[in-house]
């Protein structure tokens, strides 16, 4: 069986950040790392939960919204994956990144999708968390 490219990575070496993982075709996957691997340290699931609705709600609302193709999390509970059109330069993800992680800092109000008709864990979903865990980032 075919390992995964993703497996490929060294893990040990990764640091918190953000980096191109990879290209495939007209889509580069950027790796958003809030944890470093493999230290004990990671996102609790409300943290990454929340993250996900305010960030995904956020960039799909930004100017490359429409070039935008995924946001979600690791399963290792370490960062997120992003992953956008090759028509959108390196520098412009960062940009809109950085907003977007300052708009969620500063959001007062209710989490985006958080209802029962919205989402399969709402209950599940805490700002505060998000705020704490993209603020540093």
């Amino acid at each position: 069986m075919n390992t995964i490219k993703s497996f490929l990575v060294d893990h040990r070496i990764l640091k918190e950040g953000i980096y191109i993982s990879r290209i495939d075709g007209d889509c580069v996957t950027y790796d958003l790392r809030f944890c470093r691997p493999n230290t004990g340290v990671l996102l609790d699931n409300a943290s990454i939960h929340t993250t996900e609705h305010m960030l995904a709600t956020f960039l799909r609302n930004s100017e490359i919204s429409d070039e935008v193709v995924y946001f979600g999390p690791m399963g290792c509970q370490t960062g997120f994956y992003l992953i956008v059109r090759d028509s959108v330069s390196a520098k412009k993800v960062l940009d809109i990144l950085k907003q977007c992680l300052v708009m969620v800092v500063e959001y007062e109000g209710g989490v985006f999708g958080a209802s029962e008709k919205e989402c399969g864990n709402y209950r599940n979903l805490d700002l505060n968390l998000a705020k704490k865990v993209c603020a540093p980032y």
